[in-house]
């Protein structure tokens, strides 16, 4: 099995709906390390990170951050070592549009 560390995923929402930030491969499995979340703009958002298992849909039962207010201009680091098997999924969700962005760092096993 190879082993790469990188970054998992990248996304800045366009809209309030939730997006796929990662999906594991099939046959994959991954570790998350660290999910970072930059409020790009001049005022205060929300955001919120689910992890979806086998592309579950989000919901409060599998939020890892629900609603969390992120100031203006800000970053913060979600430093988890998150296991995900082949087709979980990390989703999130802005509560501005394209105020948020999101990336994924860590361990992709194939």
């Amino acid at each position: 099995m190879a082993s790469t560390y990188k970054v998992l995923g990248q996304a800045n929402p366009a809209d309030t709906a939730t997006a796929s930030l990662y999906t594991v491969p099939a046959d994959g499995q991954a570790v998350v390390s660290t999910i970072s979340i930059t409020n790009v703009t001049n005022a205060n958002a929300t955001y919120s990170v689910y992890i979806a298992v086998d592309g579950a849909a989000d919901g409060v039962g599998n939020a890892l951050a629900l609603d969390v207010t992120a100031l203006a201009k800000s970053t913060t680091a979600l430093t988890l070592g998150v296991t995900l098997d082949a087709a979980d999924e990390i989703k999130v969700k802005s509560g501005t549009a394209s105020a948020i962005t999101y990336q994924a760092f860590g361990l992709e096993i194939s």
